[in-house]
């Protein structure tokens, strides 16, 4: 499969499946809050948030073995085989040790603290959140494992037929966890019916990545327990950059829920769901473009590099940027019918979690090139700095100003992260004979301008929105204009072959060519 192909597909692959995540965050909140109350809701967000962030050094792991995978290509097989045995032996040894720590956290911790709710003294429900920390901790286990070995192929091309097995993945899961709300299942139950499906389709998933791992030499090898940790040791620092970045996602959650408790906690995140989609949809164009920006990076290519970039800033400018600005606008109107009328919208804390989208969004390439290099020591610096940031803002501004407090905290953050990849992925490219694309950055830095001037007005003016909407969109359209202007040669053709192989856009602009 060409290089072309494999990113259509797996840009494809990864954009179904956030379409997936859309549609069932966008469904689900309706679900919970018509069959539980806003405090179990809350609780269950804070469940997922706190499995997320203990499993950090398991996720960091495995991506900086994927990188070392993709280091070393698809012509050194037998270290590739080495290197996955090796780590796949220490997932299981470390996921011992994890399952006992989190079986004394969530049955002998002060657990209540976590939650700030009374009803966590209630003991069935205690015990309900311990068994629903346990089972979500089993599927994990799965899921680090059935993905070391997903990542093992990334080097051979197999990206995007893996990406496809998540599409379906995520389908299961959702319908599964719709099922049993609908069905009247309390916390245990639908935690507990979501992992075990999970894990069901994973073992049937593994089946098909074993046949894949045969057929490209990678069977089972000797496995060096002694390699495996020391590549963890190494991997610690990617592991806390992630610990530290964290904060600004599932971590935040730990923050707020004992400052705000689980309603204010539900009402936050909920309120973030658009933010999260265009996160993920962000991700899906630099998922499959990882594995390509190394190699245009690793031959010293300039022009493709640029390419790389400016496919994602494009994204940013283009489509993201119009996109929150429209949201903004028609969120009051559907905000209250969607959350049941039990959560309040907040115009200034929905511009502040969109622009922050925005931001990070443009420091996607800075950040590739940062981490595709595992400039572990860099990562750190500027991790560790954006983190302070949010946990000081939450513990400073949220006491005065609610949760609009920590939408100025992240915001702030991000624009921390990114200054601080920029800055470093400058250099590094400067060092290795190679340019950073300065003029499409400083577009793209105007397209997130443009939106906020818009959100920002149209939140202190409400009922000029229109107005403000109008101007705003004619000011990006304008900024596209300046952009494309800039696209390169290869940049521009990528574009038209990616739009001809698009369904009924693609005959259209055939048609239009032929």
């Amino acid at each position: 499969m060409s290089t072309t192909k494999r990113l259509i597909s797996g840009t494809a692959a990864s954009w179904a499946r956030i379409g997936i995540t859309m549609l069932t965050q966008v469904a689900l909140v309706p679900i919970f809050l018509s069959y539980w109350s806003i405090q179990t809701y809350g609780v269950y967000i804070a469940i997922q948030a706190l499995v997320n962030v203990l499993n950090t050094p398991g996720r960091g792991y495995s991506d900086f073995l994927q990188f070392e995978f993709l280091k070393l290509g698809n012509t050194n097989r037998t270290e590739i085989a080495r290197l996955l045995w090796s780590g796949i032996s220490v997932i299981l040894v470390l996921s011992v040790i994890e399952l006992a720590t989190l079986y004394y956290i969530g049955f002998y911790g002060n657990i209540g603290f976590l939650f700030n709710e009374k009803s966590i003294s209630n003991l069935q429900f205690r015990n309900d959140i311990g068994w629903s920390l346990l089972i979500q901790w089993l599927s994990w286990i799965f899921c680090n494992v059935i993905g070391l070995f997903f990542r093992a192929l990334h080097p051979f091309g197999y990206y995007p037929r893996m990406e496809w097995w998540n599409v379906g993945s995520s389908i299961f899961t959702s319908l599964i966890t719709v099922i049993f709300i609908i069905s009247g299942y309390d916390l245990l139950g639908v935690t507990g019916a979501s992992s075990i499906g999970s894990i069901l389709l994973m073992v049937v998933q593994f089946l098909d990545t074993n046949n894949r791992l045969k057929k490209e030499g990678l069977q089972f090898k000797t496995a060096s327990l002694r390699l495996g940790f020391q590549k963890y040791v190494v991997s610690l620092a990617l592991s806390g950059r992630y610990f530290l970045e964290n904060f600004k996602q599932q971590g935040v959650r730990l923050l707020l829920s004992p400052v705000v408790g689980a309603a204010s906690l539900a009402a936050f995140v909920t309120m973030r769901t658009g933010a999260n989609v265009a996160l993920q949809g962000l991700s899906t164009i630099t998922n499959p473009l990882m594995p390509e920006l190394m190699r245009f990076l690793h031959n010293r290519d300039q022009e493709r590099m640029q390419v790389a970039f400016d496919s994602v800033w494009l994204v940013v400018v283009a489509i993201l940027a119009p996109a929150v600005l429209v949201i903004h606008a028609i969120a009051p109107f559907l905000f209250t019918l969607w959350t049941k009328g039990q959560i309040a919208y907040d115009p200034f804390l929905f511009a502040t979690l969109s622009l922050s989208v925005l931001v990070y969004g443009i420091a996607q390439p800075a950040t590739a090139i940062v981490t595709g290099n595992n400039l572990l020591r860099l990562q750190m610096g500027i991790s560790l700095i954006s983190s302070l940031i949010v946990i000081g803002g939450i513990f400073f501004l949220v006491p005065q100003i609610s949760i609009i407090g920590a939408g100025i905290a992240l915001l702030t953050a991000e624009v921390a992260a990114a200054f601080g990849f920029h800055f470093y992925a400058q250099k590094w490219l400067g060092l290795h004979q190679m340019r950073w694309p300065t003029k499409s950055y400083l577009i793209a830095i105007r397209s997130v301008l443009i939106a906020a001037f818009g959100m920002i007005m149209m939140s202190v003016f409400p009922h000029y929105y229109l107005l403000y909407l109008a101007v705003s969109m004619i000011a990006l359209c304008w900024n596209i204009k300046k952009y494309w202007e800039l696209f390169s040669r290869i940049g521009v053709e990528k574009t038209f072959l990616l739009l001809s192989r698009l369904p009924v856009i693609g005959k259209y602009w055939y048609g239009k060519t032929a």
